[in-house]
């Protein structure tokens, strides 16, 4: 922003700095645990066909927050559709299928502990 030192920020916007140390963070992977008094977030990176995921970072937030940063993030979404094209959505039916599933025409993505498939009992 271009504030003078000192001047704060007009309403309704925050002056954001960020620490030239910082490191980003890549996630496809998230997880949403929340109790009465907060929304835990654990952002992950996991590869396909690999039944463990690494967490990246983790957000602990208000319920309030949680839900301005929902309608946010689908504000956001709406804007980059109208001007790239809708994001296709996912051909099956949850976000773990897509990731964990078998190759199509392979054998198991990974052997449960007695050798079978997953979902397959054995």
């Amino acid at each position: 922003m271009s504030n003078q030192p000192g001047t704060p920020p007009p309403v309704g916007r925050v002056s954001l700095t960020v620490p030239a140390n910082l490191e980003p963070a890549y996630s496809n992977f998230a997880l949403i645990t929340h109790s009465p008094s907060e929304f835990v977030l654990d952002f992950a990176q996991v590869m396909p066909q690999v039944p463990h995921a690494r967490v990246v970072a983790r957000v602990v937030t208000t319920p309030v927050h949680a839900k301005l940063l929902l309608r946010a993030l689908a504000e956001n979404v709406g804007r980059f559709e109208a001007q790239f094209g809708v994001i296709a959505s996912l051909d099956t039916s949850t976000l773990a299928d897509h990731l964990f599933r078998p190759p199509t025409g392979g054998g198991p993505a990974f052997p449960t502990p007695d050798g079978g498939a997953p979902g397959t009992g054995g």
